[in-house]
């Protein structure tokens, strides 16, 4: 209680205690609680690339809904390319996925027909049934939902648990999941001025280090392309790229 000066009136706290039972440090501590959520809310509204990433991700599924399918196999769902070439899968529940909760699975003809030997691949890829996959583990958490599953619900959760992996690549104005490796699946922050709305994006390093000549590779374009390196300067990268436009 406050006096007219607007001064603590001692005589309401005794051996630590407020009127009613309310310790001292309860108080203390529901501010801190308090002060806790407000910099989490704070904190989730300023992630504009977090937030702006899952809204302009939604509408990319809904553009091309029938390419957006349950994918039982790999615990999750996949969006597949127009060309039916390459797919990006991403884990409905990392504690459920067999081997990745984030990857790239791609026709693996083309990349042999340029001399590729997929043993000598690195551990991240696998290569059965005629598909190359890249992927990467993203954690062992089972993922919660309100009612059913749903991808944008899904790829919501990666943002929460593994906002690392989550980018803008400003040089193309689209945002991004990193697999590692300089392995990423991309998409337009605004389709509407986009001429590349999805684009799977490819290190060219270990394919060429495992006997394919990238240049060669059909159906993918063997490219420079202007990324930021740790020190937040453009640098232009050798780069294997899959883009589509959806319009």
């Amino acid at each position: 209680m406050k006096n007219r000066n607007g001064i603590v009136n001692l005589r309401f706290f005794a051996a630590g205690k407020i009127a009613g039972g309310i310790t001292a440090g309860g108080i203390i501590a529901a501010g801190s609680l308090a002060a806790l959520t407000l910099t989490a809310l704070s904190c989730e509204k300023l992630d504009v690339v977090g937030s702006g990433s899952a809204a302009s991700f939604e509408k990319v599924l809904n553009q091309i809904p029938q390419s957006v399918t349950e994918d039982r196999q790999a615990g999750g769902w996949s969006l597949s390319a127009p060309d039916g070439g390459a797919r990006f899968i991403w884990s409905g529940d990392f504690s459920q996925s067999p081997l990745f909760d984030a990857a790239i699975e791609f026709d693996a003809a083309p990349f042999l027909a340029a001399g590729l030997d997929p043993a000598k691949l690195p551990e991240n890829f696998t290569f059965s049934g005629g598909k190359l996959t890249v992927g990467t583990k993203l954690g062992t958490e089972t993922l919660k939902y309100r009612g059913e599953a749903s991808p944008l619900d899904s790829y919501k959760w990666i943002v929460r648990l593994r906002r690392d992996v989550i980018g803008y690549h400003a040089a193309l104005d689209h945002y991004g999941v990193s697999l590692g490796g300089g392995n990423i699946f991309e998409w337009a922050k605004d389709m509407g001025a986009n001429d590349k709305d999805i684009v799977f994006v490819l290190d060219p390093a270990p394919f060429a280090a495992a006997g394919a000549n990238p240049s060669r590779i059909d159906g993918w374009l063997f490219a420079k392309v202007s990324v930021d390196d740790e020190n937040g300067k453009p640098v232009q990268v050798d780069k294997l790229l899959k883009p589509f436009d959806l319009k």
